[in-house]
């Protein structure tokens, strides 16, 4: 299976450019369309490798950068015209592990592409999937919810319902389908315990500004389905 790479470039042309000839190197390519919802391309996409430009529509490459770092320890290769010290500085300060001035010579990215994906695949382990609601990301290791400048905070069977509802996104969820995911024998389990836990997490989502984040199906159960409006 060929390494998918994201390209985060706004230069439709030179986005095209890219992913011709990773390509013909045998990469997979996807170019980012929506630059104020990158994480869910990033989540969508599960790239090995991202391009990132700095200069972007709505947030910078710096800003997106971050982000992806907050959930994943993928390489990010920064491409621009910026060349200062400074910009470079700032690309490593936000988690970026090379950075491409332009114009720029298509072997050496390349090859700094090729080294990349060696030393970050070589020997790593499988990473956890990356999932995403709107500007929201659930962090899957340390099992919190992050925002653009905050987390909140989710107990165990909080997280877990987040988590089903997200990886079974655009999809009903029935209560009893919920509660064994959450419980290993959910014959023993009063059925008002999830009413509980999904009143708390709702309250939370509620003070962090998702109020409509959990959907309720009457008689079916419950859904993530809608992006939230910015």
């Amino acid at each position: 299976m060929p390494m998918r790479i994201l390209l985060i470039e706004d230069d439709k042309k030179l986005s095209d450019m890219l992913a011709d000839g990773l390509t013909r190197w045998g990469y997979e390519c996807r170019s980012a369309v929506d630059f104020s919802a990158v994480m869910e391309d990033f989540a969508a996409y599960e790239p090995h490798l991202v391009v990132m430009d700095i200069n972007l529509p709505a947030y910078d490459g710096f800003y997106w950068c971050g982000r992806i770092r907050q959930v994943s320890k993928v390489p990010v290769l920064f491409l621009s015209a910026r060349d200062t010290n400074m910009d470079i500085v700032m690309a490593v300060n936000a988690g970026g592990d090379d950075y491409v001035t332009k114009p720029f010579s298509m072997e050496v990215l390349l090859a700094k592409v090729s080294a990349l994906l060696r030393r970050a695949y070589d020997y790593a382990e499988a990473a956890p999937p990356v999932l995403v609601y709107g500007d929201w990301v659930l962090d899957t290791g340390r099992q919190v919810l992050i925002g653009r400048d905050h987390e909140v905070e989710l107990t165990r069977n909080e997280y877990r319902i987040i988590y089903v509802l997200l990886t079974h996104r655009d999809q009903v969820v029935s209560r009893d389908d919920l509660m064994r995911e959450l419980w290993e024998d959910a014959r023993f389990v009063d059925d008002n315990t999830l009413t509980v836990n999904m009143g708390r997490l709702r309250k939370k989502l509620e003070e962090a500004g998702l109020p409509g984040m959990i959907e309720t199906k009457v008689g079916q159960g419950y859904i993530i389905a809608e992006r939230p409006m910015p």
